[in-house]
């Protein structure tokens, strides 16, 4: 049975830095493109980072907004993605879910960003900036 389990969230202030992890348990991380994404009330799930293939010059994708700013990294050891966030601003605020994709051969900002790609979800983190 496939588990993503996200921690690391909680409220900070603007400015800041938080860690997000995300340990997967049922599969092997390192086969999978691994997702983070992020939805408020209202809006749909948004894109934030996807890990690239590793080796063959596909990188790590971040949506533009976060750039610069949140660094996706993952541990093949421990079975762990990360979703490194500094710099937060209020409108960073939101529920962050983590995501696994099985079809790693698949490539490009439009596959890896649509959340119909991914296979298995986390239950999700908050994160909360405040000004």
């Amino acid at each position: 049975q496939v588990q993503l389990v996200e921690s690391g969230g909680g409220l900070v202030q603007a400015g800041g830095s938080l860690r997000l992890s995300c340990a997967a348990s049922g599969l092997t991380s390192s086969n999978f493109r691994m997702g983070w994404f992020r939805q408020v009330p209202g809006k749909e799930r948004e894109f934030v980072a996807a890990t690239g293939r590793n080796g063959d010059g596909d990188t790590d994708y971040h949506e533009d907004v976060v750039k610069g700013r949140f660094t996706i990294s993952r541990d093949n050891d421990k079975n762990t993605v990360y979703l490194q966030m500094s710099s937060l601003k209020q409108e960073d605020t939101a529920v962050y879910y983590c995501a696994a994709n099985s079809r790693w051969y698949f490539s490009g900002y439009t596959y890896v960003s649509n959340p119909g790609s991914y296979d298995y979800w986390g239950q999700g983190t908050q994160v909360t900036v405040s000004s």
